[in-house]
């Protein structure tokens, strides 16, 4: 058995059974895939993939358990390359980093140039999704952060660190009824129509808990995942946007008029997650106390021997998180 077989089914895994997308990926050929393939199956006895003449259909139910194991064996292979470096040249490497549109674009451009400026010979990649995609990405070892405020606690494989609370804000153009009120209800709110995230999205959860405990159903027309897409949408009138406040910009956005709603909904965390196990770098450590000061290399480290996330919480249990 070759540490290449275990990639090259991995991978093909991965591009959703396709070996010719596969080998362009891997910058070699289809037919050397498939022999890997067949050969590492005839060493086991068994089939990973069930095929359809010379299409690879399924991955079969050894397959399954056989890919879990291989993704355990090539993440530990990238950890041990992790380390090496680490001793070898601790201030170069890549750091990847998966996030939603609204962090990317509010959250972290302060940390990213500060980072950058301090590792300039580290090749930072932000990778954009759903909150569940992002989980997904650092529970498989595709990203080494995520950093999200929904789906991260549906995935044991991660470890899990608050990093800041944020509230929401209610948008509406300067001639909308609502820019004259003083103190929002949500009451005043399900009154009009509702430009807001999709479901799982930024918080959305924490939005539609409040409305069902007042008994009502707000009328939600439009929805995305993109808060500047929301903000467009309530220039155009469709209805009244609420949005992370943060993603509010004084000076972009004169033209709108924001409503505070802090005192409407819960507090969201958003929290910075890694896989277990995973081998982080010094330069990783300092990402993370930039983005979070309050997570110092010794809180970090506390974490990481923490044998389940109960004792993470109880960890943060006192911690006063900034608000953004």
């Amino acid at each position: 058995m070759k540490l290449q077989q275990l990639r090259y089914i991995w991978e093909v895994a991965r591009h959703d059974l396709n070996v010719s997308a596969t080998a362009q990926s891997l910058y070699t050929s289809q037919p050397g895939i498939s022999k890997q393939i067949r050969l590492l199956e005839d060493e086991l006895g068994v089939e990973v993939f069930a095929r359809s003449g010379k299409h690879l259909t399924r991955v079969t139910p050894a397959g399954e358990a056989i890919l879990e194991v291989a993704g355990d064996i090539l993440r530990k292979v990238e950890s041990i390359k992790q380390v090496a470096q680490e001793f070898s040249d601790e201030r170069m490497g890549t750091l990847d980093v998966a996030t939603t549109h609204t962090q990317a674009r509010y959250a972290l451009p302060i940390t990213i140039n500060s980072f950058m400026q301090d590792y300039p010979d580290v090749s930072l990649h932000m990778h954009q999704g759903t909150p569940m995609q992002i989980a997904e990405m650092a529970a498989d070892g595709s990203v080494d952060f995520a950093i999200a405020t929904e789906a991260m606690s549906h995935f044991n494989d991660l470890i899990m660190m608050p990093c800041y609370r944020w509230n929401r804000s209610v948008v509406v153009p300067k001639d909308h009824p609502l820019a004259q009120v003083s103190k929002l209800t949500l009451q005043d709110v399900a009154q009009y129509p509702i430009v807001t995230y999709v479901f799982g999205f930024t918080g959305r959860s924490k939005l539609d808990d409040a409305f069902n405990r007042e008994g009502l159903e707000p009328k939600v027309v439009f929805t995305a995942v993109d808060s500047d897409v929301i903000k467009t949408y309530v220039r155009l009138g469709l209805g009244v946007g609420i949005i992370a406040s943060m993603a509010f910009d004084e000076e972009m956005d004169r033209d709108l008029v924001r409503l505070d709603a802090s005192h409407l909904f819960e507090y969201s965390t958003t929290k910075i997650g890694f896989r277990k196990g995973t081998f982080l770098r010094g330069y990783m450590y300092d990402f993370i106390q930039k983005f979070a000061p309050h997570l110092t290399p010794d809180v970090v480290k506390q974490v990481q021997s923490c044998s389940n996330r109960a004792e993470i919480e109880e960890l943060f249990a006192h911690q006063e998180l900034p608000d953004l």
